[in-house]
């Protein structure tokens, strides 16, 4: 059997790499992200990657001949009722590529969210060293327990290992994990009980150990099988708790700025890096600012969720009138690049990114990519 050469990569190989640098469980729940068409199984060795997919950048994917196309914004959002290639909305351009054997991936607000991502690459702009996320995001996955059993002492060594060998203890790489305090249990046991310490109709007081493990779902009923197997009691007082996953950063970023900043000097610096046609401001352009809230595209009310202050601005794509109103009754300023035009400077970052996580493929940028708004 012939082993893959390490310059040549499947579909399926760019959207795990593409899964690892943008999650899909970071993505909003309304989106579209991951591989919208394609085979998983072909060979890729060159990819695009643009913001939209637009006729001029498939044209370009052909010329280039290249075999996947990564496109930010979802070339299909909404169900498809139909493709075809006379069509004037996106279902024409999808047609075209799957027409001509080219892939198609999205990885829109994924990309937001990810570490790396499009709203890290315009903190690093404004000169951001530290960031946080505007919200957190749960991490998916099979759900864990936390198993709190009290043993007598010299017993605990035998319940352990039972529920050791039921599937319980395993941090990563690490197994048998547990914790141990000692304490004293109490009871009073009935006329139908017989304790193993003590005795029935009697007040007792016995020395044990509050034993502590984590057990993965699919185990659980095993592990708590086995625990009441290995332990002497009649009833031995176990507790489960539900541990739920640490969250992960989510959408959005905020972060100081460099000491010093202004509206109108970071707003210029910020046209300059993304060569964005324009870039507005609401608020004077000599206010001194301290902290951004940076939401790519458009931001929308995900700003308003935090507490803004005079020394605030909200960086993003574009801001509608309304919001920019509530902008000034807040009293913080803002500063819209264009929706197109603050999501554009994540692509050569990424490109590079995958370029070293495979070996032999060459990610281009797309050149016939554009902001639809132009100056006049």
């Amino acid at each position: 059997m012939s082993k893959k050469q390490p310059d040549r990569h499947t579909v399926s190989d760019i959207c795990s790499v593409m899964e690892s640098i943008a999650p899909p469980a970071l993505a909003q729940d309304w989106d579209n992200v991951g591989l919208l068409a394609g085979d998983p199984a072909a060979g890729v060795r060159r990819v695009l990657l643009c913001i939209d997919l637009t006729p001029p950048v498939v044209e370009e994917a052909i010329a280039e001949k290249v075999q996947f196309v990564m496109a930010y914004h979802p070339p299909i959002f909404k169900p498809v009722a139909s493709l075809r290639a006379d069509s004037t909305g996106t279902d024409a351009a999808v047609f075209r590529c799957i027409e001509r054997g080219i892939a198609l991936y999205s990885t829109h607000t994924a990309l937001d969210a990810a570490d790396g991502g499009t709203n890290d690459v315009i903190a690093e702009i404004c000169g951001i060293k530290q960031t946080e996320p505007l919200e957190y995001v749960d991490q998916p996955g099979p759900m864990k327990y936390k198993l709190v059993v009290f043993v007598p002492s010299k017993e605990v060594e035998h319940v352990a290992n039972a529920m050791f060998a039921a599937g319980a203890g395993h941090i990563g790489d690490y197994a048998h994990c547990s914790y141990r305090s000692s304490g004293h249990g109490t009871f009073l046991g009935g006329d139908s009980t017989n304790p193993t310490a003590g005795e029935r109709g009697r007040f007792e007081q016995v020395e044990e150990i509050r034993l502590e493990t984590v057990v993965p779902g699919t185990a659980l009923s095993k592990v708590v099988t086995s625990l009441i197997a290995a332990h002497s009691y009649d009833e031995p007082a176990y507790d489960i708790y539900p541990i739920q996953p640490t969250p992960v950063r989510g959408i959005g970023r905020h972060g100081q700025l460099p000491e010093g900043s202004t509206l109108g000097e970071l707003a210029r610096k910020l046209k300059r890096a993304t060569s964005a046609s324009t870039a507005q401001i609401v608020g004077p352009a000599d206010r001194k600012i301290e902290r951004a809230v940076i939401v790519v595209g458009a931001a929308g009310s995900l700003p308003f969720r935090m507490k803004l202050s005079a020394s605030d601005v909200i960086i993003t794509g574009e801001i509608r009138h309304h919001e920019a109103l509530t902008i000034q009754r807040l009293g913080c300023t803002a500063i819209a690049l264009n929706h197109w035009t603050s999501e554009r400077p994540v692509l050569p970052t990424l490109g590079n990114r995958m370029e070293e996580l495979l070996p032999g493929v060459t990610a281009l940028v797309s050149k016939s990519d554009r902001e639809p708004f132009q100056p006049v």
